[in-house]
C-alpha cells in the first residue's frame, strides 16, 4: 500500500470520483463500480439515482460483459446471454423489459426435463441423418427423469459428494433396465448434453449436491427477440462510463478505496463495487490491497467456472424443419451437437451451434473460420443438401480476457454456500455478479439482482459512515406498483 495513500485517508472520506488530480469536487458519497456488465451497469444505475456519485470503469470497448447483441448480419444475434428464465412479474427483470415493450419467444414450460426447452420443439437426428422417432425420444426423455430421480436416492445415501457422471453409473448398477443401447443410447447421451449445456460444463465435474440447487421462477423462459442490448442500454443512460479502462489494483482504506487502471490512472472514491466475472477474479489479474481474507478468496477458487459458447450461421435461404432445435444424437454427450433455431423465433435464416464444456474449449483453439467449419460440418451430418452460410459469428468466452468463462456452477465437493460467501462485503468493497446470485446463477436476472442487493448494501454503508443514512428512504430498486405485461408469444 502506498504511503500517500494512508496518509490522505481522511481526505478521501468525502470525494468524489476522480483521477489523479486530486481536487475535491463536491461532497457527495461516491463508489466505483468495477465491471459494465448487468450486474455493474444495475448498480451504478441504482447508486446515481440515490444521488452517489458513481464512475463505472470498463475493460471493454463496449457495455454488456456477457451481454451481447451483434448486429453485424443486419439483426441482433445474441452471442452471449439470450434468454429471460422466468417470465413472470416475480423476474426483478420483467418491469423493465415490459415497459420497454421487447418481445419475447417462449421455448419453454415451467417443468421441461430440458430446462429452457420443450422437448415437442426438437427434432434430432443420428449421424446418418435419419431423424430419431419422436415417440423414441419421448419414451428416452421419460428414461432421463428416472434417472435423475435415482441421483436423488444416491445424493441421500453417501455423506461425500460426487459427479453427475458417477452418480449415473451408479444408477444404472443398481437398475439396469435404465441402462439403454442402441440408438436409445446415442439419444440419452444427447439429453445428458442439453443438461451439460445448461452448466456449461461436462457431467464429471457437476455436483451431485447442489445441480438441483438454483431455484427457477415460474413463466417457463423466454428468447429475447431483439436482443439484450436494449436493457443494457437503458440502464446505462446518463451514467459516468469509462470504456478501455481495465482495473489492475484495488487498495482499501478505512475511509476510501483506491482504484488503478491499466495505463497508469487512479480513481478514489468512499466505496468500490466489483461486479467483474468469476473468471476474471480467479485469475487474480485484479490485486487485492490488503489481500482478500482467505474465506473470499477460497469461494473465488472453489466456485466452478463453466464455457458455453454460440457460432451463429447466416444462410441466404432456410433448409431446415420448422422447429426451434435441431439436435445430432451420438455415443458420447461429447459427439453430441445442438441447433438453436433463430427462424423460427425472430424470422431470420440462422443457425446457432452451442458447444459447451470440454468440446467448448476444444473448439476455441481454432480459428474463427475453422470453428464455423466445425459447426457446418455437424449440420451437415444430419441435412446433407444444407448450403454453405454466407456469414458467422464465432463467441470465445473461455479464452475472452475479459470473461475467462461463460458462467459459474457448482463444482464437485464444493458447498453451494459459496455463492453467498463471494457476495458478502469486505469492508468498503461490495461484490455483485451472477457467481454472487445463491438462487439464480448464471442468470441475467440473477446477475441484475445481486448489481442492486449491493448497490443498496453500499448506499447503508456509506450513508452510515456519513451520519447521514435516512431510515425512512425508499429502497433503491423499488419498482412503481404499475404492472407492464410482458410480449412472450410461440408461433
Amino acid at each position: 500500500m502506498e504511503s500517500g495513500f494512508r496518509s490522505n485517508r481522511q481526505q478521501l472520506r468525502r470525494d468524489p470520483c476522480f483521477s489523479n488530480s486530486g481536487r475535491r469536487q463536491s461532497r457527495s458519497p461516491s463508489v466505483i463500480v468495477i465491471g459494465g456488465g448487468i450486474s455493474g451497469v444495475a448498480a451504478a444505475r441504482a447508486l446515481h439515482d440515490a444521488s452517489f456519485q458513481v464512475v463505472l470503469l470498463e475493460s471493454r470497448d463496449r457495455l454488456g460483459g456477457r451481454v451481447i447483441t451483434d448486429y453485424s448480419f443486419g439483426f441482433p444475434v445474441d452471442l452471449g446471454a439470450s434468454w429471460l428464465h422466468g417470465v413472470c412479474k416475480e423476474n426483478p427483470l420483467a418491469p423493465l423489459i415490459g415497459r420497454l415493450g421487447l418481445p419475447l419467444y417462449r421455448t419453454s414450460g415451467d417443468n421441461s426435463v430440458l430446462y429452457d426447452h420443450d422437448l415437442e420443439s426438437y427434432a434430432l437426428f443420428d449421424m446418418d441423418g435419419n431423424q430419431v422417432p419422436q415417440e423414441l425420444v419421448s419414451k428416452v426423455g421419460e428414461v432421463f427423469e428416472s434417472i435423475l430421480q435415482e441421483t436423488e436416492k444416491v445424493r441421500l445415501e453417501y455423506s461425500e459428494d460426487m459427479s453427475i457422471l458417477r452418480a449415473f453409473s451408479i444408477v444404472f448398477e443398481r437398475r439396469p433396465e435404465l441402462r439403454l443401447d442402441g440408438l436409445a443410447h446415442k439419444v440419452l447421451q444427447w439429453y445428458l448434453c442439453r443438461m451439460e449445456g445448461w452448466f456449461a460444463a461436462d457431467a464429471d465435474t457437476i455436483s451431485l449436491k447442489s445441480w438441483d440447487q438454483e431455484e427457477l421462477l415460474p413463466g417457463g423462459h423466454g428468447l429475447m427477440v431483439r436482443g439484450y442490448v436494449p436493457v443494457i442500454n437503458t440502464l446505462a443512460k446518463g451514467l459516468d462510463i469509462r470504456l478501455g479502462h481495465r482495473v489492475m489494483n484495488i487498495v482499501r482504506g478505512y475511509n476510501g478505496v483506491k482504484v488503478t487502471v491499466e495505463n497508469g490512472k487512479t480513481f478514489m472514491a468512499d466505496a468500490a463495487l466489483i461486479t467483474v466475472p468469476l473468471g476474471v477474479l480467479k485469475s487474480k489479474s485484479i490485486t487485492f490491497e490488503p489481500k482478500l481474507p482467505s474465506w473470499k478468496e477460497d469461494a473465488i477458487n472453489e466456485l466452478g467456472v463453466g464455457i458455453e459458447n454460440k457460432i451463429a450461421l447466416h444462410f441466404d435461404n432456410v433448409f431446415w424443419p420448422n422447429v426451434e432445435f435441431l439436435g445430432v444424437v451420438a455415443e458420447t454427450s461429447y459427439g453430441c451437437s445442438y441447433f438453436l433455431n433463430l427462424h423460427k423465433a425472430t424470422g431470420h435464416p440462422v443457425l446457432v451451434y452451442m458447444p459447451s464444456g470440454q468440446l467448448a474449449r476444444d473448439i476455441e483453439k481454432m480459428s474463427d473460420e475453422a470453428a464455423a467449419n466445425f459447426a457446418f460440418t455437424q449440420l451437415q451430418k444430419i441435412l446433407p443438401d444444407a448450403t454453405s452460410p454466407v456469414q458467422y459469428l464465432v463467441s470465445r468466452w473461455g479464452s475472452d480476457v475479459n470473461s475467462l468463462g461463460s458462467y459459474s456452477y457448482d463444482a464437485v465437493g464444493k458447498p453451494h454456500d459459496l455463492y453467498e460467501r463471494l457476495r458478502i462485503p469486505i469492508d468498503n468493497l461490495f461484490f455483485a455478479g451472477e457467481a454472487t446470485s445463491v438462487n439464480y446463477p448464471g442468470s441475467v436476472h440473477g446477475a441484475f439482482s445481486t448489481g442492486l442487493m449491493a448497490a443498496e448494501d453500499c448506499r447503508m454503508r456509506v450513508l452510515e459512515r456519513y451520519g447521514e443514512l435516512d431510515l425512512f428512504q425508499p429502497v433503491m430498486g423499488e419498482e412503481p406498483l404499475v404492472s407492464v405485461p410482458l410480449l412472450i408469444s410461440r408461433l
